[in-house]
Order: C-alpha cells, then sequence, then structure tokens
C-alpha cells in the first residue's frame, strides 16, 4: 500500500500544505470581500439604482405610474401567464424526472437532450419558431383561425412561448437528484403493497419537495421575467398583449422613465418576495432541509 504524502510530510518534519478549508484567514477574508464587492457592483447596485429612479418624482408619481391601465394590463397578463405555465412545466417537470431517473427505455438520452433545447437556443428563435408554426401563412395557423382561434399575437402565443424557455427548469433540477436517490425506497414501497399514486406520493415527493420547490421557483422567475420569445409573439399590443418587461421596454423608449422603473420595480419586487418566501421556508424546515 503506498504511504499517505501527508503523513510522510509530517514525519520530515515538512509543513502539510494547504487545501481550500485550511487557508489563512487573510486569505478568507480577501476571498469574502471579493465575492461581496462583486455582489455590491453587479446585484446590489443596479437594484438600488431601479428603485431609486422609480421614486425620482416622488410616491405619488410612482403609484400613479402603477395604477395607470396599460401598466394594470400588462400586470394582469404577466401574472395570468406565470400562474398558467408554471403548474405546467411543474407536472410536466416532475413527469420527465420521475421517467428519466427511475426508468430504463430506448430514447433516454434523447429524451434529456430535448429537456435542454431552450437552454441552448435563444429565446429569440424559439419565439419565430412559433410564428413559423402558427403564423398566417402556415397550413396550422390558418386552419386555426378559420376556426376562431388566436395563437399569435394573442394570450395562448405567450403562454405557449413562455412554457417553451421555462418547462427545463423543474425538470433539471429533479433530475439528478432523483437519480442519486435511486429506486430503493419506490421498490421498497411498492413490495409493501403500495400502489403507484401512493408511492409517489408519500415516497417520491417528500424526498423531492426542496428540489421541486427550487426549480419552482426559478420557472416562476422567469416566466414573469421572460422578454424574447413573447416580444416575437405579443405583437405589442398596449393593453392586451404587452407583459411587464414588454411594457417597461415602451414606456423607456418614449422616455417615460420614471414609469419605466416603476414596472420595473414591481418586477423586482416580485422576485423579492419569491426569494423572502424561499428562504423562510428554509428557516421553518431548516432541520429537515439538513437532514435531506
Amino acid at each position: 500500500m503506498a504511504p499517505n504524502p501527508v503523513k510522510v510530510r509530517r514525519r520530515a518534519g515538512q509543513p502539510p500544505r494547504h487545501s481550500a478549508v485550511t487557508e489563512s484567514p487573510g486569505a478568507r477574508l480577501g476571498l469574502m470581500a471579493i465575492a461581496f464587492a462583486f455582489l455590491a457592483l453587479f446585484l446590489l447596485l443596479p437594484l438600488v439604482s431601479v428603485f431609486v429612479e422609480a421614486f425620482r418624482k416622488g410616491a405619488g408619481e410612482y403609484i400613479a405610474s402603477l395604477v395607470e391601465p396599460d401598466a394594470l394590463a400588462a400586470i394582469r397578463l404577466t401574472l395570468t401567464v406565470a400562474a398558467i405555465a408554471v403548474p405546467l412545466n411543474l407536472v410536466f417537470g416532475v413527469a420527465a424526472a420521475w421517467a428519466i431517473a427511475k426508468f430504463e427505455f430506448k430514447g433516454k438520452a434523447f429524451l434529456t437532450t430535448l429537456i435542454d433545447l431552450p437552454f441552448s437556443i435563444s429565446p429569440v428563435i424559439s419565439g419565430l419558431v412559433f410564428v413559423l408554426l402558427f403564423g398566417a401563412q402556415s397550413v396550422l395557423g390558418s386552419w386555426l383561425r378559420s376556426h376562431g382561434v388566436e395563437i399569435l399575437f394573442a394570450v395562448p402565443g405567450i403562454v405557449l412561448a413562455t412554457i417553451f424557455v421555462t418547462f427545463p427548469f423543474v425538470a433539471r433540477e429533479l433530475i439528478p437528484l432523483m437519480q442519486e436517490q435511486g429506486t430503493g425506497d419506490e421498490e421498497a414501497a411498492l413490495s409493501l403493497g403500495a400502489n403507484g399514486w401512493q408511492t409517489f406520493w408519500y415516497v417520491t415527493l417528500p424526498n423531492i419537495k426542496w428540489g421541486l420547490l427550487y426549480g419552482t421557483l426559478l420557472c416562476n422567475a422567469r416566466a414573469m421575467g421572460e422578454f424574447g420569445a413573447v416580444s416575437v409573439v405579443s405583437g405589442h399590443i398596449r393593453g392586451l398583449t404587452n407583459t411587464m418587461p414588454l411594457h417597461v421596454e415602451i414606456l423607456y423608449n418614449e422616455y417615460n422613465f420614471v414609469a419605466a422603473f416603476a414596472v420595473a420595480s414591481l418586477l423586482a419586487l416580485l422576485a423579492l418576495v419569491t426569494l423572502v418566501l424561499k428562504s423562510l421556508l428554509e428557516m421553518r424546515y431548516s432541520a429537515e432541509l439538513a437532514a435531506s
């Protein structure tokens, strides 16, 4: 058996080599300072700037910008699209992760590649794909329009584009987690007489709930903030098909900076609320989270 290099160095009177957990206090403080400086420069400073610009003309102007009819319509549409896309992606993500992690079948690698597809192409290209599929010149689009179904430049197109760009988030969080857990717990439950639904509800779901929560939060944040794909399929119809990011762009291009930053600050607040909820859940169930 080869000798332990650390013991050999100690016998020779040489100091042990530093590892990542035995760096000097100065090195640790330096790394922490770099990390905090980076976060302050690229995260906190832009976030503070958004709120400073939003309240530049006072709270009255800020509130007036948010209760303006087009802004309210954009807020409602953003929340509606997220409320549709996130649950659908949650169901798809759990089903896809369960199939990939727990079963062996032909086409498994291909399915995994398809799940990663939205990460590898531009959201604008994703929107153009839907234009090709449902545009007036396409066979499918003309047939749908003849039956009174509008996809492009309407809410269904925005929902489809949002689902496409956000569906990997839940699945990619759960697949490695479920693969690491293996199938032992499920096999034990089935051998004790549980059916498939009972096995999922009482065994699989408790084991993946933190990964599921994290994936859902990421999916929700991306759904509310998606710009590229939605911009292509929405048509930018004020009061009808503009989500909050699109409304911010229009206001900014019109040099209405206070209103633009007011809506942007609301988007930031929604993201912060999501983050706070996640932190509260982690604090509430910290012991259980550490055990898992």
